[in-house]
Protein backbone atom coordinates (compact mmCIF):
# COMPACT_ATOMS: atom_id res chain seq x y z
CA UNK A 1 0.00 0.00 0.00
CA UNK A 2 1.16 3.66 -0.85
CA UNK A 3 1.52 5.81 2.01
CA UNK A 4 2.48 8.68 0.30
CA UNK A 5 -0.01 11.19 -0.85
CA UNK A 6 -0.63 14.65 -1.91
CA UNK A 7 -4.72 13.87 -0.27
CA UNK A 8 -5.43 16.34 2.40
CA UNK A 9 -5.48 14.87 5.23
CA UNK A 10 -4.95 14.15 9.38
CA UNK A 11 -4.86 10.69 10.56
CA UNK A 12 -2.73 8.67 12.92
CA UNK A 13 -0.72 6.93 10.55
CA UNK A 14 -0.40 5.84 6.91
CA UNK A 15 1.30 2.86 7.67
CA UNK A 16 -2.36 1.56 8.59
CA UNK A 17 -3.95 1.67 5.11
CA UNK A 18 -3.23 -2.27 4.52
CA UNK A 19 -4.66 -3.33 7.49
CA UNK A 20 -7.57 -0.83 7.00
CA UNK A 21 -8.03 -2.21 3.48
CA UNK A 22 -8.73 -5.68 5.29
CA UNK A 23 -11.11 -4.09 7.55
CA UNK A 24 -13.15 -2.53 4.90
CA UNK A 25 -13.59 -5.18 2.21
CA UNK A 26 -14.62 -7.60 5.10
CA UNK A 27 -17.52 -5.32 6.25
CA UNK A 28 -18.44 -4.77 2.46
CA UNK A 29 -19.11 -8.46 2.62
CA UNK A 30 -22.02 -7.74 4.56
CA UNK A 31 -23.32 -4.79 2.43
CA UNK A 32 -25.14 -5.98 -0.17
CA UNK A 33 -27.33 -3.43 -0.42
CA UNK A 34 -24.90 -0.53 -0.51
CA UNK A 35 -22.50 -2.70 -3.20
CA UNK A 36 -25.80 -2.94 -5.56
CA UNK A 37 -26.12 1.26 -5.10
CA UNK A 38 -22.31 1.71 -5.57
CA UNK A 39 -22.66 -0.97 -8.88
CA UNK A 40 -25.09 2.04 -10.17
CA UNK A 41 -23.31 4.98 -9.09
CA UNK A 42 -20.78 3.74 -10.75
CA UNK A 43 -22.40 3.27 -14.15
CA UNK A 44 -24.88 6.55 -14.02
CA UNK A 45 -22.54 9.08 -12.11
CA UNK A 46 -25.69 10.74 -10.35
CA UNK A 47 -23.13 12.85 -8.25
CA UNK A 48 -20.77 14.19 -10.61
CA UNK A 49 -18.50 17.15 -9.42
CA UNK A 50 -20.39 16.94 -6.34
CA UNK A 51 -18.52 18.32 -2.94
CA UNK A 52 -19.68 16.12 0.06
CA UNK A 53 -18.29 16.93 3.44
CA UNK A 54 -19.39 13.85 5.71
CA UNK A 55 -19.17 14.43 8.99
CA UNK A 56 -19.73 10.75 10.79
CA UNK A 57 -18.10 7.63 12.52
CA UNK A 58 -14.64 6.50 11.12
CA UNK A 59 -15.80 3.06 10.78
CA UNK A 60 -15.68 0.38 7.99
CA UNK A 61 -19.28 0.56 7.21
CA UNK A 62 -18.46 4.49 6.67
CA UNK A 63 -15.51 3.98 4.48
CA UNK A 64 -18.12 1.85 2.02
CA UNK A 65 -20.26 4.76 2.22
CA UNK A 66 -17.40 7.20 1.31
CA UNK A 67 -16.41 4.68 -1.23
CA UNK A 68 -20.04 4.14 -2.91
CA UNK A 69 -20.31 8.19 -2.83
CA UNK A 70 -17.10 8.23 -4.53
CA UNK A 71 -18.12 5.84 -7.42
CA UNK A 72 -21.34 8.38 -7.82
CA UNK A 73 -18.16 11.24 -8.40
CA UNK A 74 -18.52 12.83 -5.46
CA UNK A 75 -15.35 14.57 -4.30
CA UNK A 76 -15.66 13.52 -0.86
CA UNK A 77 -14.57 14.72 2.40
CA UNK A 78 -14.64 12.91 5.79
CA UNK A 79 -14.05 13.89 9.63
CA UNK A 80 -15.25 12.39 12.64
CA UNK A 81 -18.36 12.81 14.15
CA UNK A 82 -16.62 11.31 17.64
CA UNK A 83 -13.72 11.99 19.09
CA UNK A 84 -13.52 7.92 20.44
CA UNK A 85 -15.37 6.79 17.50
CA UNK A 86 -11.86 6.61 14.77
CA UNK A 87 -10.65 3.48 13.36
CA UNK A 88 -7.18 4.38 12.86
CA UNK A 89 -6.46 1.68 9.81
CA UNK A 90 -9.74 2.60 8.50
CA UNK A 91 -8.82 6.35 8.36
CA UNK A 92 -6.00 5.58 6.84
CA UNK A 93 -6.86 3.48 3.88
CA UNK A 94 -9.57 5.89 3.08
CA UNK A 95 -6.45 8.72 2.34
CA UNK A 96 -4.45 6.11 -0.21
CA UNK A 97 -8.20 6.09 -2.16
CA UNK A 98 -8.02 9.65 -2.36
CA UNK A 99 -10.76 10.44 0.13
CA UNK A 100 -9.87 13.50 1.90
CA UNK A 101 -9.67 12.31 6.14
CA UNK A 102 -9.52 14.34 8.99
CA UNK A 103 -9.76 11.73 12.02
CA UNK A 104 -7.67 10.57 14.52
CA UNK A 105 -8.84 8.12 17.02
CA UNK A 106 -8.74 9.63 20.97
CA UNK A 107 -8.25 13.62 19.65
CA UNK A 108 -8.73 16.34 21.51
CA UNK A 109 -11.62 19.06 21.13
CA UNK A 110 -9.39 21.25 19.30
CA UNK A 111 -8.25 18.81 16.86
CA UNK A 112 -11.55 17.37 16.79
CA UNK A 113 -12.97 21.17 15.69
CA UNK A 114 -10.38 21.97 13.41
CA UNK A 115 -11.44 18.65 11.31
CA UNK A 116 -14.92 20.29 10.99
CA UNK A 117 -13.34 23.40 9.92
CA UNK A 118 -11.93 21.56 7.36
CA UNK A 119 -15.02 20.04 6.20
CA UNK A 120 -16.41 23.74 6.20
CA UNK A 121 -13.19 24.44 4.16
CA UNK A 122 -14.10 21.54 1.24
CA UNK A 123 -17.32 23.98 0.45
CA UNK A 124 -19.43 21.32 0.36
CA UNK A 125 -23.18 21.65 -1.52
CA UNK A 126 -24.09 18.36 0.00
CA UNK A 127 -23.31 17.78 4.14
CA UNK A 128 -23.64 14.01 6.07
CA UNK A 129 -24.06 14.37 9.72
CA UNK A 130 -24.07 12.13 12.76
CA UNK A 131 -25.24 14.45 15.62
CA UNK A 132 -25.65 17.83 13.44
CA UNK A 133 -22.17 18.96 14.67
CA UNK A 134 -21.24 20.00 10.98
CA UNK A 135 -24.65 21.42 10.45
CA UNK A 136 -24.79 23.56 13.57
CA UNK A 137 -21.36 24.70 12.78
CA UNK A 138 -22.47 26.18 9.46
CA UNK A 139 -25.31 27.98 11.12
CA UNK A 140 -23.60 29.28 13.71
CA UNK A 141 -21.38 31.13 11.09
CA UNK A 142 -24.52 32.36 9.33
CA UNK A 143 -26.04 33.61 12.34
CA UNK A 144 -22.46 35.39 13.51
CA UNK A 145 -22.58 33.85 16.70
CA UNK A 146 -18.91 33.65 16.75
CA UNK A 147 -18.45 33.45 20.67
CA UNK A 148 -20.17 29.97 20.56
CA UNK A 149 -17.61 28.57 17.81
CA UNK A 150 -14.67 26.49 18.81
CA UNK A 151 -11.92 28.79 18.40
CA UNK A 152 -10.20 27.18 15.30
CA UNK A 153 -13.54 27.40 13.03
CA UNK A 154 -14.04 31.09 14.87
CA UNK A 155 -10.10 31.86 14.00
CA UNK A 156 -10.34 30.35 10.21
CA UNK A 157 -13.89 32.09 9.79
CA UNK A 158 -12.73 35.75 10.43
CA UNK A 159 -9.95 35.15 8.69
CA UNK A 160 -11.58 34.62 5.28
CA UNK A 161 -11.46 36.83 2.09
CA UNK A 162 -14.63 38.93 1.87
CA UNK A 163 -17.40 37.13 0.34
CA UNK A 164 -16.04 33.84 0.29
CA UNK A 165 -17.55 32.32 3.89
CA UNK A 166 -21.21 33.64 2.18
CA UNK A 167 -20.13 31.65 -0.91
CA UNK A 168 -19.62 28.40 1.60
CA UNK A 169 -22.85 29.45 3.50
CA UNK A 170 -24.60 29.48 0.01
CA UNK A 171 -23.69 26.64 -1.28
CA UNK A 172 -25.02 24.09 0.46
CA UNK A 173 -28.20 22.48 -1.04
CA UNK A 174 -28.83 20.06 1.94
CA UNK A 175 -27.77 17.65 4.79
CA UNK A 176 -28.42 14.37 5.46
CA UNK A 177 -28.78 13.36 9.36
CA UNK A 178 -27.89 10.07 10.88
CA UNK A 179 -28.61 9.65 14.56
CA UNK A 180 -32.02 10.53 16.66
CA UNK A 181 -29.66 13.43 18.59
CA UNK A 182 -28.84 15.24 15.37
CA UNK A 183 -32.64 15.15 14.48
CA UNK A 184 -33.68 16.89 17.60
CA UNK A 185 -31.60 19.23 17.07
CA UNK A 186 -32.16 20.12 13.71
CA UNK A 187 -35.83 20.21 14.45
CA UNK A 188 -34.74 22.40 17.00
CA UNK A 189 -33.40 24.67 14.68
CA UNK A 190 -36.59 24.47 11.98
CA UNK A 191 -38.80 25.46 14.94
CA UNK A 192 -36.69 28.48 15.68
CA UNK A 193 -37.30 29.38 11.91
CA UNK A 194 -33.11 29.34 11.96
CA UNK A 195 -32.57 26.24 9.38
CA UNK A 196 -31.66 27.60 6.04
CA UNK A 197 -31.56 24.36 3.81
CA UNK A 198 -33.14 21.10 3.65
CA UNK A 199 -32.09 18.63 5.91
CA UNK A 200 -33.00 14.26 4.81
CA UNK A 201 -33.60 12.57 8.13
CA UNK A 202 -32.10 9.38 7.38
CA UNK A 203 -32.69 8.56 10.93
CA UNK A 204 -36.57 8.46 10.49
CA UNK A 205 -36.95 6.22 7.52
CA UNK A 206 -37.64 2.51 8.46
CA UNK A 207 -34.78 0.65 7.38
CA UNK A 208 -32.75 2.99 9.57
CA UNK A 209 -34.57 3.41 12.77
CA UNK A 210 -36.15 0.11 13.18
CA UNK A 211 -33.00 -2.09 12.63
CA UNK A 212 -29.99 0.27 12.89
CA UNK A 213 -31.18 1.46 16.13
CA UNK A 214 -32.79 -1.39 17.78
CA UNK A 215 -30.83 -4.40 16.50
CA UNK A 216 -27.74 -2.54 15.72
CA UNK A 217 -27.24 -0.60 18.92
CA UNK A 218 -28.78 -3.30 21.29
CA UNK A 219 -25.80 -5.81 19.84
CA UNK A 220 -22.85 -2.93 19.57
CA UNK A 221 -23.73 -1.65 23.01
CA UNK A 222 -23.42 -4.78 24.91
CA UNK A 223 -20.17 -5.94 22.70
CA UNK A 224 -18.86 -2.92 24.12
CA UNK A 225 -19.50 -3.24 27.62
CA UNK A 226 -18.33 -6.78 27.07
CA UNK A 227 -15.02 -6.04 25.58
CA UNK A 228 -13.92 -3.41 28.02
CA UNK A 229 -15.35 -5.38 31.13
CA UNK A 230 -15.62 -8.90 30.40
CA UNK A 231 -18.19 -8.95 33.09
CA UNK A 232 -20.91 -11.68 33.54
CA UNK A 233 -24.56 -10.62 32.31
CA UNK A 234 -26.35 -13.04 33.26
CA UNK A 235 -27.98 -12.51 37.33
CA UNK A 236 -26.90 -8.98 37.11
CA UNK A 237 -29.28 -5.63 36.86
CA UNK A 238 -28.94 -3.70 34.31
CA UNK A 239 -30.66 -0.37 34.47
CA UNK A 240 -30.99 0.96 30.98
CA UNK A 241 -32.34 4.49 30.43
CA UNK A 242 -34.62 5.39 27.78
CA UNK A 243 -36.85 3.62 25.69
CA UNK A 244 -36.67 4.55 22.47
CA UNK A 245 -35.64 2.16 19.40
CA UNK A 246 -32.28 2.12 20.97
CA UNK A 247 -33.06 1.26 24.35
CA UNK A 248 -35.92 -1.46 23.17
CA UNK A 249 -32.87 -2.92 21.62
CA UNK A 250 -30.59 -2.76 24.61
CA UNK A 251 -32.86 -4.00 26.84
CA UNK A 252 -34.24 -7.04 24.86
CA UNK A 253 -30.51 -8.31 24.37
CA UNK A 254 -29.51 -7.56 27.94
CA UNK A 255 -32.15 -9.70 28.75
CA UNK A 256 -31.68 -12.79 26.22
CA UNK A 257 -28.36 -13.03 28.26
CA UNK A 258 -29.93 -13.35 31.61
CA UNK A 259 -29.98 -10.00 32.90
CA UNK A 260 -32.35 -8.90 35.05
CA UNK A 261 -33.39 -5.66 33.53
CA UNK A 262 -34.95 -2.25 34.86
CA UNK A 263 -35.98 0.94 32.34
CA UNK A 264 -36.43 3.93 33.41
CA UNK A 265 -38.37 6.38 31.19
CA UNK A 266 -39.69 10.36 30.98
CA UNK A 267 -42.51 9.37 28.57
CA UNK A 268 -45.71 7.45 30.02
CA UNK A 269 -46.42 5.60 26.65
CA UNK A 270 -43.15 4.31 26.17
CA UNK A 271 -43.19 3.44 30.43
CA UNK A 272 -46.34 1.73 29.66
CA UNK A 273 -44.38 -0.02 26.46
CA UNK A 274 -41.23 -0.83 28.57
CA UNK A 275 -43.87 -2.40 30.89
CA UNK A 276 -46.03 -4.34 28.84
CA UNK A 277 -42.59 -6.06 27.43
CA UNK A 278 -42.14 -7.59 30.75
CA UNK A 279 -40.11 -4.98 32.03
CA UNK A 280 -39.22 -3.42 35.73
CA UNK A 281 -39.88 0.40 35.45
CA UNK A 282 -39.17 2.47 37.75
CA UNK A 283 -37.63 6.26 38.41
CA UNK A 284 -33.86 6.47 38.22
CA UNK A 285 -33.69 7.90 41.75
CA UNK A 286 -35.07 4.04 43.18
CA UNK A 287 -33.17 1.97 40.01
CA UNK A 288 -30.08 3.67 41.44
CA UNK A 289 -29.67 1.76 44.51
CA UNK A 290 -30.61 -1.72 42.49
CA UNK A 291 -28.44 -1.59 39.42
CA UNK A 292 -25.00 -3.04 38.43
CA UNK A 293 -24.66 -1.75 35.39
CA UNK A 294 -26.32 1.59 33.76
CA UNK A 295 -26.59 2.36 30.32
CA UNK A 296 -28.24 5.34 29.56
CA UNK A 297 -29.73 5.79 25.71
CA UNK A 298 -31.55 9.16 25.73
CA UNK A 299 -30.44 11.96 24.09
CA UNK A 300 -31.09 14.18 26.81
CA UNK A 301 -28.62 15.69 28.89
CA UNK A 302 -27.94 14.52 32.96
CA UNK A 303 -29.56 11.44 32.93
CA UNK A 304 -27.23 10.27 35.88
CA UNK A 305 -26.44 12.89 38.54
CA UNK A 306 -25.08 12.98 41.58
CA UNK A 307 -27.92 12.11 43.75
CA UNK A 308 -27.62 9.03 41.71
CA UNK A 309 -24.22 8.59 41.90
CA UNK A 310 -24.45 9.08 45.71
CA UNK A 311 -27.35 5.93 45.65
CA UNK A 312 -25.23 3.58 43.62
CA UNK A 313 -23.48 0.14 44.75
CA UNK A 314 -19.90 -0.81 45.66
CA UNK A 315 -18.54 -1.79 42.16
CA UNK A 316 -22.05 -0.14 39.76
CA UNK A 317 -20.78 0.87 36.25
CA UNK A 318 -21.76 3.25 34.06
CA UNK A 319 -21.76 3.39 30.39
CA UNK A 320 -23.51 5.94 27.83
CA UNK A 321 -24.89 4.56 24.11
CA UNK A 322 -26.77 8.02 23.12
CA UNK A 323 -24.43 10.25 20.61
CA UNK A 324 -22.90 12.75 23.33
CA UNK A 325 -21.03 12.40 26.40
CA UNK A 326 -23.63 14.56 28.21
CA UNK A 327 -26.04 11.89 29.46
CA UNK A 328 -24.02 10.73 32.24
CA UNK A 329 -22.72 14.10 34.01
CA UNK A 330 -19.13 13.43 34.75
CA UNK A 331 -18.01 16.86 36.19
CA UNK A 332 -20.84 15.96 39.07
CA UNK A 333 -18.81 12.69 39.16
CA UNK A 334 -15.77 13.89 39.97
CA UNK A 335 -16.89 16.45 42.40
CA UNK A 336 -18.58 14.23 44.74
CA UNK A 337 -15.54 11.37 43.85
CA UNK A 338 -13.04 11.35 46.92
CA UNK A 339 -10.36 9.48 45.03
CA UNK A 340 -10.20 9.06 41.05
CA UNK A 341 -10.45 8.66 38.14
CA UNK A 342 -7.84 5.61 38.31
CA UNK A 343 -7.64 3.86 34.69
CA UNK A 344 -8.19 0.16 35.48
CA UNK A 345 -8.57 -1.26 31.69
CA UNK A 346 -8.57 0.89 28.52
CA UNK A 347 -11.42 3.44 29.01
CA UNK A 348 -12.59 1.66 32.23
CA UNK A 349 -12.20 4.42 34.80
CA UNK A 350 -12.64 3.88 38.79
CA UNK A 351 -14.45 6.71 41.22
CA UNK A 352 -14.97 6.19 44.97
CA UNK A 353 -18.21 8.02 45.97
CA UNK A 354 -18.84 7.20 49.55
CA UNK A 355 -16.52 4.38 50.07
CA UNK A 356 -17.99 2.90 47.31
CA UNK A 357 -16.10 2.51 44.07
CA UNK A 358 -18.26 3.46 40.57
CA UNK A 359 -16.89 2.61 37.28
CA UNK A 360 -17.08 4.97 34.07
CA UNK A 361 -16.95 3.36 30.71
CA UNK A 362 -15.64 5.06 27.82
CA UNK A 363 -15.02 8.35 29.10
CA UNK A 364 -18.93 8.66 29.11
CA UNK A 365 -18.54 8.23 25.56
CA UNK A 366 -20.39 5.97 22.58
CA UNK A 367 -19.74 3.08 24.05
CA UNK A 368 -19.94 0.86 21.26
CA UNK A 369 -17.66 2.57 19.35
CA UNK A 370 -15.40 3.97 21.90
CA UNK A 371 -14.74 0.18 23.31
CA UNK A 372 -15.93 -1.92 20.09
CA UNK A 373 -16.55 -1.59 16.37
CA UNK A 374 -20.04 0.12 16.40
CA UNK A 375 -23.15 -1.93 14.60
CA UNK A 376 -22.73 -5.05 12.67
CA UNK A 377 -21.70 -4.03 9.00
CA UNK A 378 -25.15 -6.14 7.65
CA UNK A 379 -27.02 -3.67 9.74
CA UNK A 380 -25.36 -0.27 8.59
CA UNK A 381 -25.62 -1.72 5.26
CA UNK A 382 -29.46 -0.15 5.07
CA UNK A 383 -28.70 2.59 7.09
CA UNK A 384 -26.17 4.19 4.68
CA UNK A 385 -27.70 2.67 1.79
CA UNK A 386 -30.46 5.46 2.68
CA UNK A 387 -27.34 7.65 3.27
CA UNK A 388 -26.25 7.06 -0.55
CA UNK A 389 -29.71 7.60 -2.08
CA UNK A 390 -30.38 10.85 0.16
CA UNK A 391 -27.53 12.33 -1.31
CA UNK A 392 -28.50 11.39 -4.49
CA UNK A 393 -32.17 12.75 -3.49
CA UNK A 394 -30.80 16.43 -2.52
CA UNK A 395 -28.73 16.73 -5.99
CA UNK A 396 -31.36 16.17 -7.95
CA UNK A 397 -34.55 17.75 -5.65
CA UNK A 398 -32.70 19.87 -2.99
CA UNK A 399 -33.63 23.16 -4.70
CA UNK A 400 -37.11 22.66 -4.79
CA UNK A 401 -37.39 21.41 -0.90
CA UNK A 402 -38.21 23.75 2.10
CA UNK A 403 -35.58 24.90 4.90
CA UNK A 404 -37.04 21.97 7.12
CA UNK A 405 -36.17 18.54 8.35
CA UNK A 406 -37.80 15.89 5.82
CA UNK A 407 -38.78 12.22 5.79
CA UNK A 408 -36.93 10.35 3.45
CA UNK A 409 -39.60 9.12 0.63
CA UNK A 410 -41.28 6.12 1.74
CA UNK A 411 -40.97 4.31 -1.65
CA UNK A 412 -37.26 5.10 -0.87
CA UNK A 413 -37.23 2.79 1.95
CA UNK A 414 -38.94 0.07 0.84
CA UNK A 415 -36.68 -0.47 -2.05
CA UNK A 416 -33.50 -0.47 0.34
CA UNK A 417 -36.12 -2.95 2.37
CA UNK A 418 -36.47 -4.69 -1.19
CA UNK A 419 -32.79 -5.28 -1.62
CA UNK A 420 -31.93 -6.04 1.62
CA UNK A 421 -34.90 -8.79 1.38
CA UNK A 422 -33.41 -10.16 -2.36
CA UNK A 423 -29.91 -10.42 -0.08
CA UNK A 424 -31.05 -12.76 1.78
CA UNK A 425 -32.46 -14.24 -0.22
CA UNK A 426 -36.59 -13.75 1.10
CA UNK A 427 -39.52 -13.48 -0.73
CA UNK A 428 -42.98 -11.19 0.35
CA UNK A 429 -46.08 -11.51 -1.38
CA UNK A 430 -48.04 -9.11 -3.94
CA UNK A 431 -51.56 -7.59 -3.67
CA UNK A 432 -53.86 -8.88 -6.47
CA UNK A 433 -55.34 -7.07 -8.57
CA UNK A 434 -58.77 -7.36 -6.08
CA UNK A 435 -57.29 -6.66 -2.88
CA UNK A 436 -55.72 -3.72 -4.60
CA UNK A 437 -59.17 -2.28 -5.23
CA UNK A 438 -60.29 -3.26 -2.04
CA UNK A 439 -57.93 -1.37 -0.02
CA UNK A 440 -58.45 2.02 -2.37
CA UNK A 441 -62.30 1.51 -1.79
CA UNK A 442 -64.41 2.86 0.64
CA UNK A 443 -67.93 1.22 -0.08
CA UNK A 444 -67.07 -2.13 0.34
CA UNK A 445 -68.46 -3.80 3.14
CA UNK A 446 -68.78 -7.31 4.44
Amino acid sequence: MNETTTIEHDVADLGLAEAGRLRVEWAERSMPVLRQIRERFAAERPLEGVRVSACLHVTTETANLMLTLQEGGADVLLCASNPLSTQDPVAAYLVTRDIKTFAVKGEDNDRYYDHIRAALAHQPSITMDDGADLVGAIHMLALDRYDDLAPGIREWSTGLPAGELDAILQNVVGSTEETTTGIIRLRAMAADGILRFPVMAVNDSYTKHMFDNQYGTGQSTLDGILRATNMLLAGSTVVVAGYGWCGRGVATRARGAGAKVIVTEVDPLRGLEATMDGFQVMPMSEAATRGDLFITLTGDIGVLRREHFEAMRDGAIVANSGHFDVEIDIPALEEVAEEGPHELRPYVEEYVVNGRRIVLLGRGRLINLASAEGHPASVMDMSFANQALAAEYLQRHGAALTAEVHRVPVEMDREIARLKLGSMDVEVDSLTPEQESYLSSWDQGT
